[in-house]
């Protein structure tokens, strides 16, 4: 497999329901930069707040939105005039609108690498590498990546970088081993990343965890890595792994990581196998190639083509979303900083429309750094 493989398959253009096309252009929205991607690695420095500035009121929020028909297509021709937001259930005034917003990016790759994961670490390290190729395509020092990794602790093996070369590397090196705590990744990568990655209102914070769900050993609990995660108004996307054919409730946890903070769940190896057998999965949990369900095609490398097809496919949908974003931006009708937490409602008036959007915020004076430790914390 490899990067080889990847091209071969975008130039034979496999064929099926299950043909994926690999084409960089879906994410050249993310450019906001002509540097380029082989520029040396530059580890990421957060900014400091001056000493000397005292902030009493909430300035600004932004809140990035994402418009979906019926049909789950994207709208991308909403106006102002068609955009409602409230707080708190308070309608307030859009004072700033942007198509396909140019705020940068900090976004944080979660890979499970777990003794479960074994089977599939190498589809998710050819996946994740067209992610990171995809959205550093020409976005230069302004969208930034960091690299997670989990097993029965969390390790950053990578820090911020604008290089897609550095993430490259380090992916190749990754081996499976050890638990799955899935929920402390999270909560580690809130705190030790995101928190101190800048104000929100000046860039947008994504994790993209890519993970069957299931979580064993976890010091903290689902509820709790959601909290943080709304704490550091972190976006999470998810990436399911588990196979078809298997019941995973798994699947259930990644649904809630992504709707309670304003991303979304995909589960791209969910699909039915094809009546040739060609398209068939190894189910969830069986060791290697020697499965009694395997498919005829396997040994030739049909099922491994499907499975990072259909994992590349998943994460280019979430650097999609990621360039169509909406911004809208408004100043708080209340503008008290009291430490409280202010939901956040985005509505449309156009009929068939869909939203989402990053559900709020707390109301601190300094919003890139933790607002005092949390309770079940």
């Amino acid at each position: 497999m490899g990067r080889a493989m990847l091209r071969n398959l975008n130039a034979g253009k496999p064929a099926g329901k299950w043909a994926i096309s690999f084409t960089l252009l879906a994410l050249a929205g993310l450019a906001a930069s002509s540097i380029s991607l082989r520029a040396r690695a530059q580890q990421y420095a957060p900014p400091e707040a001056p000493a000397s500035t005292i902030r009493t009121t909430v300035e600004l929020v932004n809140v990035p939105v994402n418009a979906m028909n019926r049909r789950g297509q994207r709208v991308i021709d909403l106006t102002i005039d068609e955009l409602k937001v409230y707080e708190d259930g308070v309608e307030q005034k859009i004072t700033h609108f942007e198509r396909e917003t140019q705020t940068p990016l900090r976004i944080g790759l979660i890979l499970d690498t777990s003794n479960s994961a074994r089977p599939k670490l190498q589809y998710e390290k050819e996946a994740a590498q067209q992610l990171v190729d995809l959205i550093m395509a020409n976005a230069g020092p302004r969208t930034q990546v960091f690299l997670e990794t989990f097993d029965s602790s969390s390790s950053i093996v990578q820090d911020f970088t604008y290089d897609p070369d550095v993430i490259s590397s380090k992916l190749e090196d990754l081996k499976s081993g050890g638990g799955k705590a899935l929920y402390d990744a999270i909560v580690y990568a809130c705190r030790e990343k995101m928190l101190s990655a800048g104000a929100p209102e000046e860039m947008r914070r994504v994790l993209v965890v890519v993970s069957d769900g299931l979580d064993i050993g976890s010091q903290h609990t689902l509820d709790q890595a959601i909290s943080l995660a709304r704490m550091a108004e972190v976006m999470i996307y998810t990436v399911g792994t588990a196979a078809y054919g298997f019941d995973n409730p798994g699947d259930k946890m990644l649904e809630r990581l992504s709707s309670q903070t304003g991303g979304y769940p995909s589960f791209p190896l969910r699909n039915t196998p094809g009546t040739d057998m060609e398209s068939g999965y190894l189910s969830h949990g069986q060791i290697g190639d020697t499965s009694q369900n395997k498919a005829e095609g396997a040994d030739t490398g049909a099922i491994s083509s499907e499975r990072i097809g259909n994992l590349v496919g998943a994460l280019q949908v979430v650097g999609r979303d990621l360039s169509e974003q909406y911004l809208i931006s408004y100043k708080p009708t209340n503008n008290a900083l009291d430490g409280s937490y202010r939901t956040i409602k985005v509505e449309t008036t156009r009929r068939g429309v869909t939203l989402r959007w990053k559900p709020g915020y707390f109301a601190t004076a300094d919003r890139w750094k933790a607002p005092g430790p949390h309770p079940s914390l």
